[in-house]
């Protein structure tokens, strides 16, 4: 299916079943949200990555207008619903300060013939720690999928738009875990060399080898 749908471009990517909260300030995304809630239509945030607006991006649905200020900024609340590619960008709408694109939603496949989330999981808890972080999933562990888990995997803007594009779920599933396999050795370490950081300078009880 090709439709037309209003852009939001930003410099993150949003996975599908993310809830997130924007701040709303520039008159021509006021005007865009305005009229999206008013008419309980979505919009499209493509991933802007170096000044580009890449050609993936995630349909959202505006789920609440928390606050409206004085002076027309908004406080929202999306839900991205489906990953959309952009056939054509339209700068230009009549009477719009906003933009446009020409989109088809490409198949996905959400399910999952492999095991591999809670291995995926345990690393993500593996990282955290290392990392001195204390970070809850919305949802029970054994309930989560690779969208679920993306934004907490340590991957980069690029990365997370590489995952984006995937549109198996155990293709998902293999991306974050050869992404752990690889950084977490590399967060141990730098632990490791934080430690013998710490270490030089201090007094220490050394065992003789006796030579």
């Amino acid at each position: 299916m090709t439709n037309f749908i209003p852009i939001f471009p930003l410099g993150i990517v949003v996975f599908p079943g993310e809830v997130l909260n924007l701040h709303i300030f520039e008159p021509r995304y006021k005007q865009l949200i305005t009229e999206c809630f008013a008419e309980n239509k979505p919009f499209g945030i493509p991933a802007v990555v170096g000044d580009k607006v890449g050609e993936y991006g995630t349909l959202v649905t505006i789920t609440e207008v928390k606050e409206v200020y004085e002076d027309g900024k908004m406080d929202i609340r999306t839900r991205g619903e489906k990953v959309f590619r952009m056939l054509e960008l339209v700068k230009e709408i009549p009477d719009k300060l906003f933009s446009g694109a020409i989109v088809t939603y490409p198949e996905n496949e959400n399910r999952s013939t492999t095991r591999q989330m809670p291995n995926i999981i345990t690393s993500i808890y593996e990282l955290h720690r290392l990392l001195n972080i204390d970070k809850k999933f919305a949802r029970p562990d054994h309930e989560l999928s690779s969208y679920d888990v993306a934004h907490h995997a340590g991957l980069t803007l690029e990365q997370e738009l590489e995952l984006l594009q995937l549109m198996r779920e155990d293709q998902r599933q293999e991306y974050l875990k050869r992404h752990l396999q690889s950084v977490i050795p590399i967060v141990n370490e730098m632990e490791t060399l934080k430690e013998r950081v710490k270490l030089n300078g201090h007094f220490r009880e050394l065992k003789s080898w006796g030579l």
